[in-house]
């Protein structure tokens, strides 16, 4: 289950630092506690944070190095040295490429750029080394995004006859190599340590040729973004400068990829230009588009523009291809543990890391992507925030042929053999060094909507862009419990919620629709945003999650019958049910079987059960995907159960046999335990139910819904679940229709009741 934390908690000392700030600083103090506590806390400092300008960029001559490789970029000038610039296949290798290319030729030098392919490896090699010397024998090498590990492959480009500068940003190795290096992360006068290698790039052009460099600031802020630097410091100046050229005056060779109605921010920059920048590295053909920051002829930039867009759509539908198949080696071995490490031969190591991340974020645990190439299989991991998967891998190197990477990410190499080995071992590590609360999904939010929101603070939020890493967007939540609810237009997959503090916007919440509109208690997490029609800005907060109270046992019973009614309504899946002791299930419940899901229609039942209170429970569907062990209240009917292993009803069966995701499956039942209270207290006589059928057929034209379950919920009809539970049946019988968002009576049809299955099973449970 989710959890919702604050993203800082404030001692009264530091609370009356954020008054004193909100009042020097003419701030909201929500604002100014999100600044604190993200280590902003003077009047200066959030001065500079809240008006990001290139004014605040720190001269590059503070960087250890940058003398030096002026002085000899400056005598190559002179002497006229054939130069050459070597970059990484990444956007950040790309822009940086792009940048050190351009800045040289302003200085005055017409250098090479190459790039290598993602088949080549990441960094330098002799064998590129070698290719690169017998086409252009460089006097002067210059690395940018990569060579601070490379020291011997530096000795044998000086073994060449060429000097060197490399300019790197990645983690200093405890060799580096012998000539001049420039990366901030040195222990020097420069006070910025996390520019991307693209930032490293600019700082160099800016040493050269001063504020003419500034320029370039476009492809420096798209490569900070794309690289997931944090957006602090010196980078947030970048993105910021850089932000405001992309939306006056954006290049010919990325404006195609821009929609012009759209505001450009640093969301753009990350979902939109970066990942057709990366695609062709991924595709094998990063020259593409380095070719395509540097051409000039625009028939060129538009047939690039499209290969890229196209190399983008083909990396879309890889990567899902290959999620796909990772989600389903998942399902088929269930419960995921603390770490998930799968492997296949068909899969490309272009696209194994982003479907890492997406897996880890998904299943809130670490995952490492493998491809296998003989006895050798190529690893690329991602992690989640409370796990330090480098250090992970460290504690299992003996297992290892090759890793390397940081906290979040690393790629890592391994022997077949040692597979399954480096699978039990990392499993160990994590049970040892972690706890269960390191893996729960957690959202973090900076307030709660209390009163009423200010126009101020909705302004104030707007000047903390950019956003990204180190930086992440403000949440806040308001606590609700029955919601209204509707979609922006018939069939829409996005709602509009009513609120009476704020107008709420939930993109895509269509699924959770039955659960916005259930009495539980719930926690809505959303973002500010403001938006202009006719000249006139509106507030209106956009849902980004729900996440619901702690104990899914205590929601109301009505919820309940709800889903109960639905799911019986539904054809038998033909599962195979098998009896089970409560013992056995009090004992299962204590030991928390891995891959169990508990299924209940009754809260009455789940409270007979003293271990329940042991496990988490969920309400209408699992709210984490890690398979781990719940109490399922209230399932729908097509619930996703895909992945669990064993079933195992509380209640009367007869529900779970009709749960869509179960067709076939094997499920266990309590023996003798008591059918739903709920289903009981239903008026099943022919007269009940006429005069039901009498009541709808008189509002019909005033009937507010699109399927029964609205017209029950939205309308003054008398008892909600009779009123289900009713025109359920009349569904069933084809006298009442649901046509084009509306219900419609249908004259003339005659059935008997008992031609509804629906109402056969209620007549059974209640005769039990």
């Amino acid at each position: 289950m989710k959890r919702i934390l604050p993203e800082f908690e404030f001692s009264e000392e530091q609370l009356n630092n954020v008054r004193r700030l909100a009042r020097e600083c003419n701030l909201c103090e929500e604002t100014v506690k999100i600044l604190y506590g993200r280590g902003i806390r003077d009047k200066n400092s959030i001065d500079i944070f809240m008006h990001p300008s290139k004014a605040h960029f720190v001269s590059p001559f503070k960087m250890s190095g940058m003398q030096e490789a002026v002085s000899l970029i400056t005598r190559a000038r002179a002497e006229e040295w054939s130069v050459v610039v070597f970059g990484d296949y990444d956007a950040d290798g790309i822009c940086a490429s792009t940048i050190m290319g351009n800045a040289l030729k302003d200085f005055g030098i017409e250098p090479v750029v190459v790039v290598p392919e993602r088949t080549n490896g990441y960094g330098l090699s002799t064998k590129l080394i070698d290719e690169i010397f017998d086409e252009h024998f460089p006097q002067l090498f210059i690395t940018v995004d990569c060579g601070i590990s490379c020291a011997e492959e530096v000795e044998y480009i000086k073994e060449m006859g060429s000097e060197v500068i490399v300019t790197d940003h990645h983690e200093l190795p405890d060799k580096t190599p012998d000539c001049i290096c420039i990366n901030p992360k040195f222990n020097d006068g420069y006070p910025y340590d996390n520019l991307c290698g693209a930032g490293v790039a600019f700082k160099v052009g800016c040493a050269l040729n001063g504020e003419s460099a500034y320029k370039y600031l476009d492809f420096a802020a798209i490569a900070t973004v794309a690289d997931s630097v944090p957006l602090t410091g010196e980078n947030r100046d970048i993105v910021h400068e850089g932000l405001k050229i992309i939306r006056e005056n954006p290049a010919k060779s990325y404006q195609q990829f821009l929609n012009k109605t759209d505001v450009i921010t640093a969301q753009t920059l990350a979902f939109t230009l970066a990942p057709k920048i990366n695609a062709a590295g991924r595709m094998g053909d990063a020259k593409a588009a380095l070719e395509l920051f540097n051409v000039k002829d625009e028939n060129k930039i538009f047939d690039l523009s499209a290969k890229l867009t196209a190399y983008n759509i083909e990396r879309q539908k890889c990567c899902d291809e290959l999620y796909l198949s990772a989600k389903e080696m998942i399902k088929q071995k269930g419960c995921c543990g603390k770490i998930i490490l799968l492997c296949n031969e068909n899969w490309n190591t272009g696209f194994v890391g982003i479907v890492a991340a997406r897996l880890a974020e998904e299943y809130a645990c670490p995952a490492i992507l493998f491809v296998k190439n003989g006895n050798t299989l190529k690893g690329s991991a991602r992690s989640i925030e409370n796990v330090n998967i480098f250090e992970a891998l460290k504690a299992c190197e003996e297992y290892l042929t090759e890793f390397g990477g940081h906290s979040q990410a690393a790629g890592v190499n391994v022997t077949a053999d040692n597979f399954e080995s480096l699978s039990r071992a990392l499993e160990e590590y994590m049970t040892e060094r972690y706890t269960d609360e390191d893996f729960i999904p957690t959202v973090y939010v900076n307030g709660k909507l209390a009163g009423d929101y200010s126009q101020k603070l909705v302004k104030e939020m707007e000047l903390l862009e950019p956003f990204g890493v180190g930086n992440r967007r403000p949440m806040f939540y308001t606590e609700e419990t029955e919601l209204s609810v509707r979609p922006l237009k018939p069939l829409s997959p996005h709602l509009s919620i009513r609120n009476s503090k704020l107008e709420l916007m939930y993109f895509g919440g269509a699924k959770y629709a039955k659960l916005l509109e259930s009495a539980a208690p719930k926690k809505l997490i959303y973002e500010y945003n403001v938006s202009t029609f006719h000249g006139k800005e509106y507030i209106k907060g956009f849902v980004r999650d729900v996440i619901y109270g702690d104990d899914a046992k205590n929601y109301a019973d009505e919820d309940i019958a709800f889903s109960l009614i639905d799911t019986l309504a539904c054809a038998d899946t033909g599962c195979k049910i098998t009896p089970i002791t409560k013992e056995e299930v009090e004992n299962l419940m204590l030991n928390k079987a891995g891959n169990t899901v508990f299924l209940s229609w009754d809260n009455s039942v789940i409270d007979s059960y003293t271990n329940a209170a042991n496990l988490g429970s969920d309400l209408f569907f699992p709210s984490a995907k890690n398979f781990k062990t719940t109490v399922l209240v209230a399932p729908l009917h097509d619930v996703d159960l895909s992945g669990y292993k064993r079933f195992i009803v509380l209640d009367n069966p007869k529900c779970a046999a009709r749960l869509s995701s179960l067709s076939g499956a094997h499920i266990e039942a309590v023996e003798n335990a008591p059918s739903s209270r709920a289903i009981k207290t239903l008026d099943c006589g022919r007269e009940a139910l006429l005069s039901t059928f009498a009541q709808i057929s008189a509002n019909i034209g005033n009937l507010d819904g699109a399927c029964a379950e609205e017209v029950a919920k939205r309308n003054n009809l008398g008892n909600r679940l009779q009123v289900f539970f009713a025109l359920k049946v009349f569904e069933q019988l084809s006298i009442v229709t649901f046509k084009s968002g509306r219900a419609e009576v249908v004259r003339g049809v005659k059935s008997k009741l008992e031609n509804s299955p629906l109402y056969n099973r209620v007549m059974e449970i209640k005769a039990e």
